[in-house]
C-alpha cells in the first residue's frame, strides 16, 4: 500500500509539473528571418503568414522578420501576434505612404520597431514594442496618429523628428534612456501619455509650439530635458501630473477645488506648467501588458504545491506500518 501511495503521489507531481512547465515555457518556433514586402500593387512577398482580404492584411501566425510597406490606403492587423526581430533591422517601415493603419501587433528586438518616414495621415494603434533600440520613429511626416501603444524596455521610446501636427497618446515606460524625443518638431499634440520610469521622460530640442498636457510624468530620473525650446505645457486650465511636485513645492495649495496647484511647475526659463495636476490623469485604456516578473508569484505557489505533494507522499510512506 505504501509503495502504491508513494508512486501515485510522485506520478501526480510529475504530471502536474510537466503541465505547469508547458504553460510557463512556451516553445519558440524555429523561423528564418524574413524581409517581407507589401508592394504598391498590393501583393505580399516574403511570407505566407500574412493574408490579404481586399485592403485588410492580417497576421495568421508569429513572424520572424521585418516588413517594408510600399502601398497606401490599407490596414495591417497583427491580431495580437508577434513580429520578432534580430536586433539589427527595423520592424515595420512606412516610407512615403499615406492613409495606412497598423494595429494590434507585438514587436520585439529591432533597431527601430516602427519607422515612419515622409508619410502622412497614418495610424499606429495598439502596438506593443519592446527590447529595441528605439520603439517608434516618425521623421518628416505630418498628421499621423500614434495612440494606444505600449512602448517599454527599449533604449528610447518614441522619436519625433522634423514632424508637424501629429497626435501622440501612449504608455511609454521603463525605457533605459528617453521616453519621448522631440527634435525639430512643431505643433504636435502630446496628450494623454503615461511617461513613467524612464531615465529622461521627454527631451525637447530645436522645437516650437508643441502642446504637452494631460500627461503623467511619474518616477522618471529627469521628467524633462530641454534646450529651452518653447512648448505649451497646459491648456489654460489643466496641465500635467508631476510625481516630484510635492517635493519641489511643499507649500503649494489647491486652486478652488479645481484639481490643480496654485504654483506653476517650472521646467526652464521659457517653459512651465501653469496648472500642474494634483492627481494623475485617468488615461484611455491601453493594451494590458503583463510584466514577466508577475509570473514569479505563480511559480512560487505551484512550486509549494509540488513540494507539498512530495512531502505527503513521503509522510504516507514513512507512516505505513512495517510488515
Amino acid at each position: 500500500m505504501k509503495i502504491e501511495a508513494l508512486a501515485l503521489t510522485l506520478m501526480t507531481t510529475l504530471v502536474f509539473s510537466f503541465l505547469f512547465c508547458g504553460i510557463i515555457v512556451q516553445p519558440v518556433d524555429s523561423q528564418s528571418f524574413e524581409t517581407i514586402y507589401i508592394r504598391a500593387d498590393g501583393s505580399i512577398e516574403g511570407t505566407d503568414k500574412i493574408q490579404r482580404d481586399g485592403d485588410v492584411y492580417t497576421f495568421i501566425s508569429d513572424v520572424s522578420g521585418s516588413i517594408v510597406v510600399e502601398r497606401d490606403n490599407f490596414v495591417l492587423n497583427g491580431e495580437g501576434y508577434i513580429l520578432q526581430g534580430d536586433g539589427n533591422e527595423n520592424g515595420i517601415t512606412l516610407g512615403d505612404i499615406s492613409n495606412t493603419t497598423v494595429k494590434n501587433l507585438k514587436l520585439s528586438s529591432f533597431n527601430i520597431g516602427i519607422l515612419v518616414m515622409s508619410s502622412n495621415d497614418n495610424k499606429i494603434l495598439e502596438i506593443t514594442i519592446t527590447d529595441s533600440f528605439r520603439g517608434l520613429d516618425l521623421t518628416a511626416s505630418e498628421n499621423n496618429t500614434v495612440s494606444g501603444n505600449y512602448i517599454t524596455n527599449n533604449n528610447e521610446g518614441i522619436a519625433l523628428e522634423n514632424i508637424y501636427n501629429n497626435i501622440v497618446e501612449n504608455v511609454i515606460t521603463n525605457n533605459s534612456d528617453i521616453g519621448i524625443f522631440l527634435n525639430g518638431a512643431g505643433y504636435n499634440n502630446i496628450i494623454g501619455n503615461n511617461i513613467t520610469n524612464n531615465k529622461r521622460g521627454i527631451v525637447v530640442s530645436l522645437c516650437y509650439d508643441n502642446v504637452i498636457y494631460h500627461n503623467n510624468f511619474i518616477n522618471n530620473v529627469n521628467h524633462v530635458e530641454t534646450d529651452n525650446s518653447k512648448s505649451i505645457w497646459d491648456n489654460g486650465n489643466e496641465g500635467n501630473y508631476w510625481s516630484d511636485y510635492a517635493t519641489k513645492y511643499p507649500n503649494a495649495t489647491e486652486i478652488d477645488d479645481s484639481g490643480t496647484w496654485n504654483t506653476p511647475y517650472v521646467i526652464s526659463e521659457n517653459n512651465q506648467d501653469n496648472y500642474p495636476l494634483i492627481d494623475p490623469v485617468v488615461t484611455r485604456d491601453f493594451p494590458e501588458e503583463k510584466d514577466e516578473s508577475e509570473l514569479f508569484p505563480i511559480i512560487v505557489v505551484i512550486s509549494l504545491i509540488v513540494i507539498t505533494l512530495v512531502a505527503i507522499g513521503i509522510f504516507i510512506y514513512l507512516k505505513e506500518p512495517k510488515r
